[in-house]
């Protein structure tokens, strides 16, 4: 299990580090060696998880791995610098202190090998655990995290890659991060009655479904086909359409604020498929009527590696 998913409630405070490797030989699988060993001896009241961009990866094993740069969908203005990236390191802790100190540890070890591309610091208002499930607020007022499962087994079988899928052997046993920057509208939206959010996002503030149906059950849209209760084209009904086959993704996403009204969230969520997880979702997302509130302006896609130590030999003797 990819270590940003081993406790159902995440961390309250995180900080996501990307860096680009200064090497130019096709493949430095030494300057990552020495990355993940100074990793290791960073201090252990910091997780840290590690995911891998495909910009590392020779042009042949990331096709190999169907791993790619994050596209561009529709409404996203991507800011160069802080997009995309080579290794992304994050840090996550109950405070922020041993994160910022972890965090400049491992730059003062990482050699010249590495250079920071962009950091990001988030946090989880309220945060949470309910059925099983990590909760938080986000900055639009609402609980997030109902849709993630409330077992180790079903989290296991979203986002770890398995041996019948094609990919290398090597990656079996890993996982797909996405991370996506979204810039809130928060003045916008906050102008808005409670009752239109909830029309927008398509459940109450507090996880209830519109129609009724407790937080921690999914309804069953086919019962309301012309949107009369959950609008057709709010959040949730286009995310997650279907309740028997609720989309193979896990989140464990937080909010940030760099100050001057840019506040939003840090989107992460992990997979075994790209195209069946986040971009089946996102696709389904690009007419939802609270598009207008959000801004997407960075983030990427990682391979986060198996637990298994020699994957990276495992390349290096192919």
């Amino acid at each position: 299990m990819p270590g940003q998913l081993r406790d159902p409630v995440p961390p309250a405070q995180v900080r996501i580090l990307v860096l680009d490797s200064t090497r130019r030989e096709p493949e430095p699988v030494a300057a990552l060696r020495h990355l993940l060993r100074s990793i290791e001896r960073l201090p252990t009241s910091v997780a840290v998880g590690v995911g891998i961009g495909a910009s590392w990866f020779t042009e042949g094993r990331a096709r190999s791995l169907k791993l790619a740069a994050m596209p561009g969908f529709a409404g996203d203005v991507p800011d160069p610098r802080h997009t995309h990236g080579d290794v992304l390191v994050q840090f996550a802790s109950s405070r922020q202190s041993p994160i910022a100190e972890a965090a400049e540890s491992l730059r003062g070890a990482m050699g010249s090998g590495w250079r920071v591309r962009w950091q990001l610091d988030g946090f989880r208002p309220d945060n949470r655990a309910e059925g099983g499930r990590g909760l938080a607020r986000n900055p639009f007022h609402f609980s997030e995290g109902f849709g993630n499962p409330d077992s180790e087994r079903e989290t296991r079988q979203r986002v770890l890659i398995r041996a019948d899928q094609g990919l290398p052997e090597w990656s079996v046993g890993g996982s797909f991060q996405v991370v996506r920057i979204v810039q809130l509208a928060t003045e916008l939206w906050d102008a808005d009655s409670v009752k239109e959010q909830e029309q927008l996002i398509g459940r109450r503030r507090d996880g209830r479904w519109l129609d009724g149906t407790p937080a921690d059950e999914r309804p069953d849209f086919a019962t309301d086909p012309k949107g009369r209760m959950t609008p057709l084209d709010s959040h949730v009904r286009l995310a997650a359409p279907n309740r028997r086959r609720p989309p193979p993704i896990v989140r464990r996403s937080y909010s940030y604020d760099r100050g001057n009204g840019d506040t939003g969230l840090i989107f992460s969520c992990f997979q075994r498929d790209l195209r069946t997880g986040f971009e089946a979702v996102q696709k389904r997302l690009e007419h939802e009527a609270m598009a207008k509130y959000l801004l997407t302006t960075g983030g990427g896609y990682f391979f986060v590696p198996p637990t298994s130590p020699d994957w990276l030999e495992k390349i290096a003797s192919k």
